[in-house]
């Protein structure tokens, strides 16, 4: 207890919203202070940690070692404290926050119109900021503090990340009917000696259908890698390229006059989509609700 008496307490709360934003600007918009007033805060907490904190590489604002290692404990102290005093229960009526998503467009196509009905509706103070980043980039920036959540498929997320099952996916088959008459089946064989396009936010990247591949010590030519879900059906009708996607990303009315669609001629399995956490938030309110929305906002998509 020693030690509480040498630091003030609201300190506590400049140096979690500077680890969790690393940035001072926007530390400051979040804590409703003036940018020198949260800058003076650093300098007091530089010398109070003897360490920089917060160090510019490559022109961004990194974490240094000491000041990872101090997030995830002061976010569990944090919240105990606010446990402690009896913070009133969470409101999404009254609440005013800004939630950090991360997400492709293929789920910001199933999900986003629901979620912002709901929000519109039952919490009009929560504003979204929403990015698209590659599956080790979301990660990444889940432990780092700089998401509240991610939506995709994380088979080697670390422990400390938390994941629910949104929806269960399969893949699908998809080309011009001008090249592959609709009803007609391929082999593998000619599944392979097609050009393909690939929907990867990072080229070259072993996604589930290249593991299936090359677990059978096969490969495909892929013609076109793309980030883009809502423009890679588009790419398909008058070229003989084939596209295998996540079946929820279309819908009846985008291929039904210029594409036929058929299953996969080698086993793809089903795969879970999930959002992703890390344990960091587990107990947080507004998160807990924000997990529940998202989860009801994907009925739809559970068989």
């Amino acid at each position: 207890m020693d030690e509480l008496r040498k630091i003030d307490l609201n300190l506590l709360l400049t140096l979690h919203a500077l680890l969790t934003e690393k940035h001072v600007t926007r530390a400051a918009t979040r804590l409703h202070r003036s940018q020198p007033a949260v800058s003076h805060a650093l300098a007091q907490l530089r010398g109070l940690f003897d360490d920089p904190l917060l160090i510019r590489q490559q022109g961004k604002m990194q974490l240094t070692a000491r000041a990872q290692s101090l997030l995830a404990p002061l976010d569990a102290a944090l919240c105990g404290l606010n446990r402690l005093v009896g913070a009133p229960e969470f409101d999404p009526a009254t609440t005013r926050r800004r939630l950090r998503l991360a997400m492709s467009d293929y789920a910001a196509r199933l999900v986003l119109p629901p979620l912002l009905r709901t929000l519109r509706q039952e919490a009009p103070g929560i504003d979204l900021a929403i990015s698209q980043s590659s599956r080790e980039g979301m990660l990444a920036q889940l432990q780092d503090g700089e998401l509240d959540l991610a939506l995709g498929v994380f088979p080697d997320a670390a422990p400390a990340i938390q994941q629910q099952t949104l929806f269960t996916e399969q893949f699908v088959c998809f080309a011009d009917k001008q090249f592959l008459p609709e009803n007609q089946t391929l082999t593998l064989a000619q599944w392979l000696a097609k050009p393909h396009v690939s929907l990867v936010v990072v080229p070259d990247t072993v996604d589930e259908i290249e593991k299936a591949l090359l677990a059978r010590g096969l490969r495909r030519h892929i013609c076109v890698a793309l980030p883009h879900w809502s423009a890679a059906l588009r790419v398909l009708p008058g070229t003989d390229l084939l596209l295998t996607v996540a079946s929820h990303s279309v819908s009846g009315e985008d291929h039904q006059h210029e594409l036929c669609s058929f299953a996969p001629p080698l086993p793809l399995s089903r795969f879970d989509y999930a959002q992703a956490w890390h344990e960091r938030k587990e107990r947080d309110p507004a998160h807990q609700w924000l997990r529940r929305t998202m989860m009801l906002c994907c009925d739809n998509y559970r068989n």
